[in-house]
């Protein structure tokens, strides 16, 4: 499925990561990068790398505001407004095209088994005290995959 809709999107030159962020924005403009960045489940950098390319794009904007310069919000342009009519229907086809030949008994039972193996991931992670669990952020990831190469050279 995100291969199906990542080929859809590329049509419009919108990658498959930012299409998270603008599902998030077309439903609740105007989000810190903090905020967007709980929403879509990702690191903070990977959302300051990502809003960077859409603003780039034209797709958003950030601002921040006259009560609070520390935060910085992240808006929908009017292009990044209008993408949602050309990108949902790719969406909606894709699951069309995927849920082919089930029945609608079959399909609910997927999506209750699915929902239910994300909620409980999701609890796990949340009740984890233990830091080793903790998922790095990209840095800190890119930093670990150096260093090991490092040591692979060197020993």
């Amino acid at each position: 499925m995100v291969r199906g809709l990542h080929m859809r999107l590329a049509q419009y030159e919108v990658s498959f990561g930012h299409w998270a962020f603008l599902r998030i924005l077309w439903e609740e403009d105007g989000l810190t990068q903090k905020e967007l960045s709980v929403e879509a489940g990702v690191m903070t950098p990977t959302t300051f790398t990502a809003v960077s390319a859409m603003e780039k794009l034209g797709y958003v904007e950030r601002r921040q505001s006259p009560d609070n310069k520390k935060n910085s919000y992240v808006y929908l342009t009017p292009k990044g407004r209008g993408l949602k009519k050309k990108l949902v229907p790719l969406a909606e086809d894709v699951n069309e095209i995927s849920v082919r030949g089930l029945k609608e008994s079959e399909i609910k039972i997927a999506r209750k088994v699915l929902l239910t193996i994300i909620e409980n991931m999701a609890r796990d992670e949340a009740e984890s005290d233990d830091p080793a669990r903790r998922i790095p952020s990209t840095r800190e990831f890119g930093n670990l995959i150096a260093s090991r190469g490092e040591h692979y050279e060197n020993g």
